[in-house]
């Protein structure tokens, strides 16, 4: 019973507070939420609690089914003719995400591993839920990455009113049927992991669901349809939970060390993907509007929200964040088995 007024306090806690970081207009309010609650909890319960495995999967799972669905032709084809140009430019920001990776991974309190994912730019949220399995400390990972998120969501508007004299005023979401998202998620959730182990895909929990959704939404078999929205956060919850209640003193006071040179590389890969906009512009023609917030590294919502209150090709802006999503998701398994030698799939020890 002490146990079950436990958990239920930590899902009343994560609710609440998803709630209202939500209505600050923080980006996946869920997983912040989920990170916070589950790390206060770890610091201050006198009894340590850890989700069921199982919960830890079905989010990973949840999460995989909601990116497999961005990946549509209708997206993919606005690429056009500038396919080359803006796959160049994601290869650039795979590297200059390797190269302050690398510089993080110098730091006396993170290895290799954890430095490059935790400053991947791009699919913040499908790292951090498989960070762990791929040898890295899922929770520096899960907080440089959303310190990134947070400084790309907070600079957007002051950029675009100081540098090109616009205002994002939008607000874009998936677009939801629930019959087909339900089913969607049941079939993909169900049948993705299976498939992937089978297929000894890594991090077959998140990348299965992921290539199957992909392959239903470019079949037309969803519709354009997502991931219903509650599904999402109760998802981004779990994975939040399951990360945060694994901090201890020790492992938070490592982060809080390796923060400000964190912080650092984040502004240098901010500023490097700007400058990569700014070549993407050059080399296509495309108005630096356009290319700087498709090449933005964070924050799709916020992004798409801003393409579309400023007047941008917000098709253009999602199909180059949607490449470099997939290409940062499914580089991440051969970067870890390259950093990592053979034990790329498992999961790190805890550090006390």
């Amino acid at each position: 019973m002490r146990r079950a007024g436990h958990v239920l306090v930590l899902v009343l806690a994560t609710v609440v507070a998803t709630l209202l970081l939500r209505r600050l207009g923080l980006p996946s309010p869920a997983l912040f939420a989920g990170l916070a609650v589950g790390l206060v909890d770890a610091l201050v319960a006198r009894e340590a609690v850890r989700l069921p495995a199982r919960a830890g999967t079905a989010g990973q799972a949840v999460v995989g089914v909601t990116i497999g669905t961005l990946v549509q032709l209708s997206t993919l084809s606005a690429l056009g003719e500038h396919w080359l140009p803006v796959l160049a430019v994601t290869l650039g920001t795979l590297a200059l995400s390797l190269g302050t990776g690398w510089l993080l991974g110098r730091h006396r309190d993170v290895d290799a591993v954890t430095g490059a994912f935790a400053l991947v730019a791009g699919g913040a949220s499908g790292l951090v839920a498989i960070a762990r399995q791929l040898g890295a400390d899922e929770r520096v990972v899960a907080v440089v990455q959303y310190v990134r998120v947070l400084l790309v969501v907070l600079s957007l508007p002051v950029v675009l009113n100081l540098v090109f004299g616009v205002r994002a005023a939008a607000e874009v979401t998936a677009p939801q049927d629930w019959p087909v998202g339900l089913v969607l998620v049941v079939v993909c959730g169900v049948a993705g992991p299976w498939l992937g182990r089978r297929a000894h895909l890594p991090a077959h929990t998140l990348l299965g669901p992921l290539a199957l959704a992909a392959l239903a939404s470019l079949s037309g078999l969803t519709g354009g349809s997502g991931v219903p929205d509650p599904l999402q956060q109760v998802a981004y919850a779990l994975v939040g939970l399951q990360i945060g209640l694994r901090f201890t003193r020790t492992s938070l006071a490592t982060v809080a060390r390796v923060l400000p040179a964190a912080f650092a590389l984040i502004v240098v890969g901010v500023a490097g993907s700007a400058a990569l906009g700014l070549a993407l512009s050059r080399a296509t023609g495309l108005p630096t509007l356009d290319t700087y917030l498709a090449t933005t590294p964070g924050g799709l919502y916020a992004v798409l929200a801003a393409a579309v209150g400023s007047g941008a090709d917000a098709t253009f802006v999602l199909s180059v964040q949607v490449l470099r999503l997939l290409v940062m998701l499914l580089a991440a398994p051969v970067l870890a088995r390259a950093l990592h030698g053979d034990r790329w799939d498992r999961p790190r020890e805890d550090r006390r």
